[in-house]
Formats: structure tokens, sequence, C-alpha cells
């Protein structure tokens, strides 16, 4: 693995242990924290695809220099 994934699956399996330990500690109704944290995963992904095709860029730009 390289060390983006290792980076990226560790910030995955950290968002799964905080949402298991909110569910865990809510007070509020479950339906409520369904949707809280459907909102909050979505949001973790765009964000993770975002960084994912941030890399991807750097590793194309990075190809394209050494192919030059």
């Amino acid at each position: 693995m390289t060390k983006e994934t290792k980076i990226v699956a560790g910030v995955l399996a950290g968002a799964a242990l905080g949402a298991a330990v909110a569910l865990i500690l809510s007070s509020d109704k479950g339906e409520d924290v369904k949707d809280q944290l459907a909102d909050w995963f979505c949001d973790l992904l765009d964000s993770s695809k975002d960084k994912l095709a941030d890399v991807a860029d750097s590793v194309k730009d990075k190809l394209a220099k050494v192919k030059a």
C-alpha cells in the first residue's frame, strides 16, 4: 500500500469508529441520528474523492514530467 492509501484507509476507519461511538453516546432519536450520519458520510466520501482526485492529478503530473 502506498502512503496515500494508508492515510485514506486510516481516515475512513477513524470515521467509522467515530460514527459508532456517536451512535452509542447519542441521546437523539434513531431516525435523527441516521440522517445526521448519512449526511456526514456523504460529506466524508465527497472530501475523500476530492483528495484522491488531487493525488491522481499529482501522480499524472509527475509522470508527465518524467516522460518529458
